[in-house]
Protein backbone atom coordinates (compact mmCIF):
# COMPACT_ATOMS: atom_id res chain seq x y z
CA UNK A 1 0.00 0.00 0.00
CA UNK A 2 2.61 2.30 0.85
CA UNK A 3 4.24 1.72 -2.44
CA UNK A 4 1.23 2.16 -4.17
CA UNK A 5 0.83 5.60 -3.41
CA UNK A 6 3.74 6.77 -2.68
CA UNK A 7 3.81 10.15 -3.85
CA UNK A 8 8.40 10.88 -4.62
CA UNK A 9 10.18 7.46 -6.16
CA UNK A 10 13.84 8.01 -6.02
CA UNK A 11 15.52 5.52 -8.67
CA UNK A 12 18.87 5.13 -10.31
CA UNK A 13 17.82 7.45 -13.33
CA UNK A 14 17.94 10.75 -11.02
CA UNK A 15 21.54 10.66 -10.39
CA UNK A 16 25.00 12.16 -11.26
CA UNK A 17 28.19 10.84 -9.80
CA UNK A 18 31.42 13.46 -9.38
CA UNK A 19 34.72 12.31 -10.80
CA UNK A 20 38.20 13.80 -9.85
CA UNK A 21 40.53 13.48 -12.65
CA UNK A 22 44.20 14.08 -12.85
CA UNK A 23 47.31 14.03 -15.14
CA UNK A 24 48.78 10.64 -15.36
CA UNK A 25 47.90 6.77 -16.30
CA UNK A 26 47.46 4.21 -13.66
CA UNK A 27 46.23 6.47 -10.93
CA UNK A 28 43.57 5.63 -8.29
CA UNK A 29 44.66 7.84 -5.00
CA UNK A 30 42.00 8.05 -2.45
CA UNK A 31 41.37 11.52 -1.26
CA UNK A 32 41.74 11.80 2.52
CA UNK A 33 39.04 14.37 3.04
CA UNK A 34 35.74 12.48 1.38
CA UNK A 35 35.50 8.60 2.20
CA UNK A 36 35.58 6.25 -1.03
CA UNK A 37 36.20 9.41 -3.46
CA UNK A 38 39.49 8.77 -5.07
CA UNK A 39 41.80 11.10 -8.08
CA UNK A 40 41.91 9.21 -11.41
CA UNK A 41 43.77 9.35 -13.88
CA UNK A 42 41.92 9.42 -17.30
CA UNK A 43 42.47 5.87 -18.20
CA UNK A 44 41.43 4.85 -14.63
CA UNK A 45 38.14 6.84 -15.15
CA UNK A 46 37.17 4.93 -17.74
CA UNK A 47 36.95 1.97 -15.70
CA UNK A 48 34.90 3.49 -13.13
CA UNK A 49 32.82 5.38 -15.65
CA UNK A 50 32.02 1.64 -17.37
CA UNK A 51 30.75 0.46 -13.67
CA UNK A 52 28.83 3.59 -13.02
CA UNK A 53 26.73 2.78 -16.71
CA UNK A 54 26.37 -0.51 -15.54
CA UNK A 55 24.63 0.65 -12.69
CA UNK A 56 22.40 2.36 -14.86
CA UNK A 57 23.54 6.20 -13.56
CA UNK A 58 22.94 7.97 -16.59
CA UNK A 59 25.88 10.69 -15.81
CA UNK A 60 29.05 11.51 -14.63
CA UNK A 61 30.26 14.71 -13.65
CA UNK A 62 34.00 15.89 -14.28
CA UNK A 63 36.33 17.79 -12.02
CA UNK A 64 39.98 18.68 -13.17
CA UNK A 65 43.02 18.80 -11.43
CA UNK A 66 45.83 20.42 -13.21
CA UNK A 67 49.69 19.08 -13.62
CA UNK A 68 50.73 23.25 -12.77
CA UNK A 69 48.77 26.41 -12.16
CA UNK A 70 49.39 29.98 -13.23
CA UNK A 71 47.79 33.03 -12.73
CA UNK A 72 45.02 32.70 -15.56
CA UNK A 73 44.63 28.71 -15.25
CA UNK A 74 45.78 27.94 -18.61
CA UNK A 75 45.61 24.16 -18.29
CA UNK A 76 41.42 24.52 -18.08
CA UNK A 77 41.34 24.33 -21.63
CA UNK A 78 44.55 22.38 -22.60
CA UNK A 79 43.26 19.64 -25.33
CA UNK A 80 45.60 17.85 -23.61
CA UNK A 81 44.24 18.50 -20.19
CA UNK A 82 43.23 15.44 -17.58
CA UNK A 83 39.47 16.47 -18.67
CA UNK A 84 39.36 16.34 -22.44
CA UNK A 85 41.55 13.09 -22.08
CA UNK A 86 39.23 11.57 -19.61
CA UNK A 87 36.30 12.75 -22.01
CA UNK A 88 37.79 10.92 -25.05
CA UNK A 89 38.39 7.44 -22.33
CA UNK A 90 35.16 7.51 -21.14
CA UNK A 91 33.40 7.73 -24.65
CA UNK A 92 35.73 5.25 -26.16
CA UNK A 93 34.80 2.69 -22.81
CA UNK A 94 30.82 3.85 -22.67
CA UNK A 95 29.79 6.04 -25.40
CA UNK A 96 26.22 6.39 -23.76
CA UNK A 97 26.95 7.61 -20.64
CA UNK A 98 26.51 11.14 -20.54
CA UNK A 99 29.90 13.24 -19.52
CA UNK A 100 28.88 16.91 -17.73
CA UNK A 101 32.28 19.10 -17.04
CA UNK A 102 32.94 21.53 -14.92
CA UNK A 103 33.57 24.36 -16.06
CA UNK A 104 35.51 26.91 -13.67
CA UNK A 105 39.37 28.11 -13.06
CA UNK A 106 39.41 28.09 -9.56
CA UNK A 107 41.37 24.69 -9.31
CA UNK A 108 43.88 25.38 -11.85
CA UNK A 109 44.86 28.80 -11.23
CA UNK A 110 47.67 29.90 -8.06
CA UNK A 111 45.57 32.00 -6.59
CA UNK A 112 42.36 29.69 -5.85
CA UNK A 113 39.68 31.87 -7.12
CA UNK A 114 37.04 31.40 -9.87
CA UNK A 115 38.68 33.99 -12.01
CA UNK A 116 41.42 36.17 -13.38
CA UNK A 117 42.18 38.76 -10.96
CA UNK A 118 42.83 42.46 -11.87
CA UNK A 119 44.50 44.14 -8.65
CA UNK A 120 43.26 41.05 -6.05
CA UNK A 121 39.47 41.49 -7.96
CA UNK A 122 38.34 38.91 -9.85
CA UNK A 123 37.86 39.96 -13.40
CA UNK A 124 34.49 39.30 -14.56
CA UNK A 125 34.31 40.00 -18.18
CA UNK A 126 37.63 38.96 -18.89
CA UNK A 127 37.14 35.60 -17.10
CA UNK A 128 33.93 34.69 -18.93
CA UNK A 129 35.89 34.76 -22.06
CA UNK A 130 38.12 32.47 -20.62
CA UNK A 131 35.26 29.83 -19.39
CA UNK A 132 34.24 30.21 -23.27
CA UNK A 133 37.57 28.49 -24.22
CA UNK A 134 37.33 26.12 -21.42
CA UNK A 135 33.76 24.94 -22.44
CA UNK A 136 34.78 24.59 -26.21
CA UNK A 137 37.61 22.73 -25.44
CA UNK A 138 35.61 20.52 -23.23
CA UNK A 139 32.91 20.05 -26.47
CA UNK A 140 35.96 19.19 -28.50
CA UNK A 141 36.54 16.20 -26.63
CA UNK A 142 33.08 15.40 -26.44
CA UNK A 143 31.47 16.48 -23.70
CA UNK A 144 27.61 16.21 -23.79
CA UNK A 145 26.90 18.95 -21.25
CA UNK A 146 29.32 21.72 -19.80
CA UNK A 147 28.90 23.11 -15.75
CA UNK A 148 29.88 26.54 -15.42
CA UNK A 149 30.24 26.48 -11.71
CA UNK A 150 31.92 30.04 -11.31
CA UNK A 151 28.94 32.43 -10.89
CA UNK A 152 30.32 35.54 -13.23
CA UNK A 153 27.84 37.80 -14.32
CA UNK A 154 26.96 36.87 -18.03
CA UNK A 155 28.98 33.64 -18.60
CA UNK A 156 25.90 31.65 -19.55
CA UNK A 157 25.41 33.72 -22.95
CA UNK A 158 29.73 33.73 -23.46
CA UNK A 159 29.06 30.25 -23.58
CA UNK A 160 26.28 29.53 -25.43
CA UNK A 161 27.42 32.26 -28.02
CA UNK A 162 30.69 30.19 -28.28
CA UNK A 163 29.04 27.18 -28.65
CA UNK A 164 27.25 28.05 -31.54
CA UNK A 165 29.83 29.40 -33.39
CA UNK A 166 31.79 26.91 -33.39
CA UNK A 167 29.71 23.86 -34.15
CA UNK A 168 28.25 22.88 -30.81
CA UNK A 169 24.37 23.76 -30.72
CA UNK A 170 23.80 20.64 -29.23
CA UNK A 171 25.63 20.57 -26.39
CA UNK A 172 23.80 21.47 -22.77
CA UNK A 173 24.63 23.46 -20.58
CA UNK A 174 23.88 22.75 -16.83
CA UNK A 175 24.92 26.46 -15.01
CA UNK A 176 25.24 26.61 -11.06
CA UNK A 177 22.55 29.48 -11.17
CA UNK A 178 22.11 29.29 -7.88
CA UNK A 179 25.53 28.70 -5.76
CA UNK A 180 25.74 30.13 -2.32
CA UNK A 181 28.94 31.02 -0.75
CA UNK A 182 28.41 28.12 1.51
CA UNK A 183 30.22 26.56 4.25
CA UNK A 184 29.79 23.06 3.07
CA UNK A 185 32.29 22.61 0.74
CA UNK A 186 35.79 21.95 2.76
CA UNK A 187 36.48 18.75 1.78
CA UNK A 188 35.74 19.61 -2.01
CA UNK A 189 38.27 22.13 -2.32
CA UNK A 190 40.99 19.97 -0.25
CA UNK A 191 40.24 17.71 -3.01
CA UNK A 192 40.55 19.42 -5.80
CA UNK A 193 43.00 21.74 -4.23
CA UNK A 194 41.10 25.01 -5.13
CA UNK A 195 40.75 26.96 -1.60
CA UNK A 196 41.67 30.61 -2.63
CA UNK A 197 44.76 31.76 -1.31
CA UNK A 198 43.37 35.55 0.25
CA UNK A 199 39.72 35.92 0.86
CA UNK A 200 36.47 34.67 0.01
CA UNK A 201 34.64 33.65 -2.77
CA UNK A 202 31.23 35.75 -1.24
CA UNK A 203 31.94 38.48 -3.98
CA UNK A 204 30.64 36.41 -6.44
CA UNK A 205 28.95 33.38 -4.81
CA UNK A 206 25.33 34.23 -3.28
CA UNK A 207 24.33 35.36 -0.04
CA UNK A 208 22.96 32.59 2.14
CA UNK A 209 20.20 34.89 3.29
CA UNK A 210 19.35 35.44 -0.52
CA UNK A 211 16.25 33.83 -1.94
CA UNK A 212 14.68 36.17 -4.32
CA UNK A 213 18.36 36.61 -5.83
CA UNK A 214 18.40 33.08 -6.14
CA UNK A 215 15.27 33.33 -8.58
CA UNK A 216 16.32 36.27 -10.55
CA UNK A 217 19.51 34.69 -11.24
CA UNK A 218 18.24 31.44 -12.37
CA UNK A 219 15.68 33.60 -14.45
CA UNK A 220 18.83 35.31 -16.07
CA UNK A 221 20.57 32.76 -16.78
CA UNK A 222 17.33 30.72 -18.67
CA UNK A 223 17.23 34.29 -20.36
CA UNK A 224 21.01 33.98 -21.83
CA UNK A 225 20.48 30.22 -22.65
CA UNK A 226 21.19 27.54 -20.28
CA UNK A 227 19.39 23.81 -20.35
CA UNK A 228 19.33 23.01 -16.85
CA UNK A 229 19.54 25.33 -13.23
CA UNK A 230 21.27 23.85 -10.46
CA UNK A 231 21.50 24.85 -6.95
CA UNK A 232 24.35 24.37 -4.71
CA UNK A 233 24.17 23.24 -1.96
CA UNK A 234 21.39 21.08 -1.50
CA UNK A 235 20.10 20.41 2.11
CA UNK A 236 20.58 23.60 3.47
CA UNK A 237 19.02 25.31 0.50
CA UNK A 238 15.77 22.52 -0.19
CA UNK A 239 13.64 25.51 -0.09
CA UNK A 240 15.43 27.32 -3.52
CA UNK A 241 15.08 24.02 -4.55
CA UNK A 242 11.34 23.87 -4.32
CA UNK A 243 10.91 27.31 -5.48
CA UNK A 244 12.53 26.69 -8.60
CA UNK A 245 10.70 24.42 -9.59
CA UNK A 246 7.50 25.88 -8.88
CA UNK A 247 8.64 28.76 -11.25
CA UNK A 248 10.98 27.12 -14.07
CA UNK A 249 9.86 24.55 -16.41
CA UNK A 250 13.63 23.52 -17.32
CA UNK A 251 15.11 20.62 -15.15
CA UNK A 252 16.28 21.87 -11.90
CA UNK A 253 19.45 19.87 -10.47
CA UNK A 254 20.97 19.93 -7.15
CA UNK A 255 24.09 19.00 -5.95
CA UNK A 256 24.45 17.03 -2.95
CA UNK A 257 27.85 18.34 -1.59
CA UNK A 258 30.83 16.92 0.14
CA UNK A 259 30.27 18.99 3.34
CA UNK A 260 26.92 16.96 3.29
CA UNK A 261 28.18 13.91 1.95
CA UNK A 262 30.97 13.58 4.63
CA UNK A 263 28.63 15.21 7.72
CA UNK A 264 26.53 11.95 7.04
CA UNK A 265 29.57 9.42 6.60
CA UNK A 266 30.66 10.87 10.04
CA UNK A 267 27.97 10.54 11.82
CA UNK A 268 27.59 6.70 10.44
CA UNK A 269 31.41 5.88 11.78
CA UNK A 270 30.23 7.21 14.92
CA UNK A 271 27.47 4.66 14.91
CA UNK A 272 24.87 8.08 15.30
CA UNK A 273 23.00 6.77 12.16
CA UNK A 274 22.14 3.86 9.99
CA UNK A 275 23.89 4.94 7.23
CA UNK A 276 22.11 3.40 3.88
CA UNK A 277 19.09 4.80 5.80
CA UNK A 278 20.06 8.05 5.97
CA UNK A 279 21.62 8.01 2.64
CA UNK A 280 18.43 6.93 1.04
CA UNK A 281 15.98 9.08 3.44
CA UNK A 282 18.96 12.64 2.37
CA UNK A 283 17.98 11.99 -1.00
CA UNK A 284 14.84 11.34 -1.40
CA UNK A 285 14.04 14.92 0.31
CA UNK A 286 16.33 16.56 -2.83
CA UNK A 287 14.12 14.54 -4.77
CA UNK A 288 10.58 15.61 -3.09
CA UNK A 289 11.54 19.14 -2.86
CA UNK A 290 11.95 19.37 -6.29
CA UNK A 291 15.08 18.43 -7.97
CA UNK A 292 14.77 16.28 -11.28
CA UNK A 293 18.37 15.90 -11.54
CA UNK A 294 20.35 15.03 -8.25
CA UNK A 295 24.57 15.39 -8.54
CA UNK A 296 26.05 13.19 -5.21
CA UNK A 297 28.90 10.99 -4.71
CA UNK A 298 26.63 8.81 -3.03
CA UNK A 299 25.82 7.93 -6.29
CA UNK A 300 26.82 4.00 -6.92
CA UNK A 301 25.69 2.84 -3.45
CA UNK A 302 22.50 4.73 -3.93
CA UNK A 303 21.81 3.05 -7.74
CA UNK A 304 23.13 -0.18 -6.37
CA UNK A 305 20.49 0.06 -3.20
CA UNK A 306 17.80 1.55 -5.69
CA UNK A 307 18.17 -1.31 -8.49
CA UNK A 308 20.95 -0.79 -10.23
CA UNK A 309 20.39 -1.20 -14.36
CA UNK A 310 16.86 -2.66 -13.58
CA UNK A 311 15.21 0.42 -15.52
Amino acid sequence: MRRLVRETVLTENDLVYPLFVCPGEGVQEPIGSMTGCYHFSPDRVAVEALEVAQLGIPAVLLFGIPGQKDEQGSEAWSPQGAVPLAIQAIKRACPDLLVITDVCLCAYTVHGHCGVLKERRVDNDATCALLAKVALCHAEAGADIVAPSDMMDGRIATLRQALEKNGFPEVAIMSYAAKYASAYYGPFRDAADSTPSFGDRRSYQMDPGNAREALAEMALDLDEGADILMVKPALPYLDIICRAKQEFKPPIAAYNVSGEYMMLNAAAEAGYIDREAAMLEMLLSIKRAGADIIVTYFAKEAAALLGGASA
